[in-house]
């Protein structure tokens, strides 16, 4: 079963789902979501380790995941993960950590279906001219995570 929770945080409110004790999801507040509304322990841990990261004293998170997505989108999403705190990485870069580094659009696919957003830190690719472009969760978000990292660091 899901289950799900919201949680207003300094980037708007967030839902947080839950399934057989992995997170599946965070995002910004949705009309359209599914599942029983239940504040579960790993939904609450989600929630403390993502406010002790909008303050600045957490790096990396160590929840239990399980994004559901094609295999080629969980490879970029793991070489998502493996940005360092503060850094970013072009969608080229990114596209060769996952295996092909032709694959820029694909990559921008993959981040567009991103279903955990923060913890699968899609808000670190860049363009290649270093411009910010493209975020689910719109440019101002990306903006203050980008700073929020940068000022943390």
């Amino acid at each position: 079963m899901k289950n799900i929770f919201f949680y207003d945080t300094p980037v708007g409110r967030l839902m947080i789902a839950e399934e057989n004790g992995r997170i599946t999801c965070i995002e910004k507040d949705r009309q359209d979501h599914d599942g029983k509304i239940n504040e579960t322990s790993v939904i609450k841990e989600a929630k403390k380790q993502l406010e002790e990261y909008f303050l600045g004293k957490r790096r990396e998170f160590d929840i239990p995941l399980c994004p559901k997505g094609t295999e080629f989108q969980k490879k970029v999403w793991k070489a998502l993960c493996d940005i360092p705190y503060g850094e970013t990485r072009s969608y080229k870069e990114i596209a060769a950590a996952a295996g092909n580094e032709k694959a820029c659009r694909a990559v921008g696919m993959a981040n567009n279906r991103n279903p955990i957003s923060i913890v699968i830190p899609c808000h670190r690719v860049i363009g290649a001219d270093g411009k910010l472009v493209g975020y689910g969760g719109g440019l101002p978000m990306k903006r203050y995570l980008l700073d929020l990292e940068k000022q943390s660091k």
